[in-house]
């Protein structure tokens, strides 16, 4: 027999969108079986009926035959040839009827029997079984649902433990509905030859033992024929019990193996995540803005096809292209009213999907898948492999080999006296021996202290400074974002450069040593290497502002200013070798320290664009920075000797008019020392002055005098 399609019953529990396309092909062939096997029906019960019609019109006829004898009539009643002849027929059709009635129960029982059970009892039990099935399929729908609606907020214990039993519950019974129903429409394959050629054979046979019993008109080819249709019938019988048999033993295996997938959110210790995947496929909800503020989720069957992210929704033939995941960023986001959502970002920063996963393994696998995708890791040969020693190589990055530091050991100076350069030894970093020879030649000591903490996200803006702030100014109002409402003088919008990029804060940490460019390699090492440790994928987007003053870190929602880095403080910034898209920069800052020594700290991001177009900015600004600087200070310094020459001046009037004024006193003294005839009077008398008025004239003249030698 030619081989036989049948469904895959290992897929029933992903219910993907290709095994229902699968699925209702069968159900279509089962269709045009069931209309098939009702017309074939209608036709072999004509047969039957026909044949019991038959027996009983011969039987009826041989009957009427002998009573032929006792019929009276008017005309040739006498005539005993035809009445011998009659009886003679009666008893060939008696017997013919015998053997039609022989051939009416063979046939009910050879012909009606199978074809009747098939239409009575698999066909309905395939309609039985779609019909359980679609209820199953609906009730696991709404408790899907119903458990992708639980609130984060208002986690309610009894309500969540509801709902997941729920899920059990209805996620079982559609796997076990759905693997019996695909066990049935496999089984409907071999049964419907067996329904078409069984009751042909048996109708056959009925017409042999029908005609053996009057005569031998059928040759021995006829009677092989039969027989080797009896015998494929049993052959396919016999394969049939077997394909059953290891059905049956597969359902019982996979109910077995199942049964821990059944919990919407398994336990990671007993289903471990697979980190290593370039490939995955399974239902996702995906947040779609209805609105201003207002979102909708719906459920989409969600694939990886290549470097592309498929979905496709049930009912469809074929996926449609959600995005380009090459290049892309993911992390995992806080949704308001969902949990296990996971935000992807393609490589230009246009395009943002939101997915929300049914568990947490399954949230972490996708965005380790698409991590793995977005490296391009998919196009080797070993795609899993190599994702498998990426990832290694990722856990032992933070721990640096014995052999490394045996080497580092070994290259320590033995006396504290020794020169900066004699420090530096030759080894290079842990992450020089892929990336490049030319990396810097510090140790690991040397360059980020040992157990230093990671700060793996950005504070939130309201800190003490501006609280202190608001203090001290006393009144007015307060900025809710910690941001004060005059804008410092440093701040200025008229800043020459002005430079906006979409980033993402991968991490900072203290370090020791800001003199080269190697203390960012290092730290971007240590920070990589501690997120794929800690499983932390969650980056918070931001617009980094390049300025002539600063370097600041803007909420692109809110517009708040989250960090604002003076660019004086900017000591270095570098960009990845390999990776372009990360770079870094180490920030210096004066206060910090109990003991007064300088804080230096290096912040890692990653960009849409190229980090090195980022450190070009960084280093225009500082040039244009340092220029208009020293145009400041020359435009001060003319302006001190500008301010000197007009004081110099002023100095110079100052002493010409004492010198003015001291001649004009001089004059006065000498008119007033000579003597002064007494004034006559209006009468021709001379007036006498008191002696009070002489000594107020004589005080005044001294007063006058006095002020004279003070001047």
């Amino acid at each position: 027999m030619p081989g036989i399609d049948k469904l895959p019953i290992e897929e029933t529990f992903e219910d993907s969108p290709q095994t229902r396309s699968l699925l209702s092909v069968f159900e279509e062939d089962a269709d045009a079986i069931s209309n098939y096997s009702q017309k074939l029906f209608q036709a072999m019960n004509r047969i039957y009926d026909a044949q019991n019609e038959l027996s009983a019109a011969t039987h009826l006829t041989s009957k009427l035959l002998k009573e032929y004898e006792k019929q009276r009539f008017p005309l040739c009643s006498d005539d005993e040839v035809m009445s011998s002849t009659l009886q003679h027929f009666a008893k060939v059709i008696d017997e013919l009827s015998s053997c039609h009635a022989v051939l009416s129960t063979q046939l009910a029982d050879a012909m009606m029997f199978p074809i009747t059970q098939f239409k009575e009892r698999d066909l309905k039990e395939i309609l039985t079984l779609k019909e359980v099935f679609q209820i199953a399929s609906d009730d696991h729908d709404m408790a899907i649902n119903r458990y992708s609606r639980l609130s984060k907020r208002r986690d309610n214990e009894k309500v969540k433990g509801e709902v997941m039993e729920d899920v059990y519950t209805s996620r079982k019974k559609q796997h076990q509905t759905m693997m019996h129903y695909f066990l049935a429409l496999n089984t409907l394959q071999y049964k419907k030859k067996i329904a078409i050629l069984e009751p042909l054979l048996g109708y056959m046979q009925a017409q042999i033992s029908f005609f053996k019993l009057g005569s031998e008109n059928l040759t021995q080819q006829w009677e092989d024929f039969l027989t080797n249709i009896g015998t494929s019938v049993q052959n396919v019988r016999r394969e049939m019990d077997g394909e059953v048999d290891v059905m049956q033993q597969t359902i019982q295996d996979l109910e077995q193996a199942s049964d821990l997938l059944y919990m919407p959110d398994p336990d990671p210790s007993q289903v471990p995540v697979n980190r290593n995947l370039t490939r995955k496929a399974g239902y996702l909800n995906r947040r779609n803005k209805t609105g201003l503020v207002s979102s909708s989720w719906d459920r989409q069957y969600f694939f990886t096809q290549g470097g592309n992210l498929m979905g496709q929704a049930r009912g469809h033939v074929a996926g449609g292209l959600v995005m380009d995941i090459d290049n892309c960023s993911v992390m995992a986001v806080d949704c308001e009213d969902r949990r296990f959502c996971f935000q992807i970002t393609s490589f230009d920063g246009k395009k943002v999907a939101i997915l929300q996963a049914d568990s947490r393994k399954d949230c972490e696998e996708w965005i380790a898948t698409i991590n793995n995708i977005s490296k391009r890791i998919y196009l080797s040969e070993n795609p899993e492999e190599i994702a498998a020693r990426v990832n290694q190589s990722a856990l032992e990055a933070v721990t640096p080999s014995p052999s490394f530091q045996q080497r580092h050991e070994s290259m320590r100076p033995t006396t504290q006296g020794r020169s900066r350069a004699a420090r530096t030894s030759s080894v290079s970093s842990a992450g020089s021996e892929t990336a490049s020879p030319a990396l810097s030649v510090l140790s690991l000591d040397a360059l980020v202290a040992p157990d230093t903490p990671i700060q793996f996200d950005i504070i939130s803006p309201v800190s003490d400074e501006y609280a202190g702030q608001a203090k001290a100014a006393g009144q007015g109002r307060t900025n809710p974002f910690g941001e004060s409402g005059d804008t410092p003088p440093e701040e200025s919008e008229d800043s020459i450069l002005h430079q906006l990029f979409i980033v993402r804060f991968l991490g900072s940490m203290e370090v020791k040593n800001a003199d080269s460019s190697d203390v960012i390699y290092e730290t971007m090492r240590q920070i990589l290497a501690a997120r794929a440790i800690h499983n932390i994928f969650r980056m918070t987007e931001s617009h980094l502002l390049v300025t002539c003053e600063c370097l600041k870190l803007i909420d692109p929602q809110t517009q708040v200013t989250r960090l604002r880095f003076p660019l004086s403080s900017v000591v270095v910034c570098s960009s990845h070798q390999e990776n372009r898209r990360l770079f870094g920069f180490v920030l210096q800052t004066a206060e910090g320290r109990v003991d007064g020594r300088p804080v230096t700290v290096c912040y890692i991001f990653e960009s849409n664009n190229d980090g090195e177009k980022i450190c070009d900015s960084v280093g225009l600004a500082k040039q244009i920075a340092f220029h208009s600087e020293m145009d400041r200070k020359a435009t001060e310094k003319k302006e001190e000797q500008d301010k000197a020459k007009e004081k110099q001046q002023e100095e110079l009037s100052k002493q010409k008019q004492i010198e003015k004024d001291l001649e004009e006193q001089s004059r006065l003294i000498a008119a007033s020392s000579r003597p002064t005839p007494p004034a006559p009077s209006a009468d021709g008398q001379f007036l006498v002055l008191s002696k009070s008025q002489s000594e107020d004239s004589d005080a005044g003249q001294e007063g006058r005098e006095k002020g004279e030698s003070e001047a």
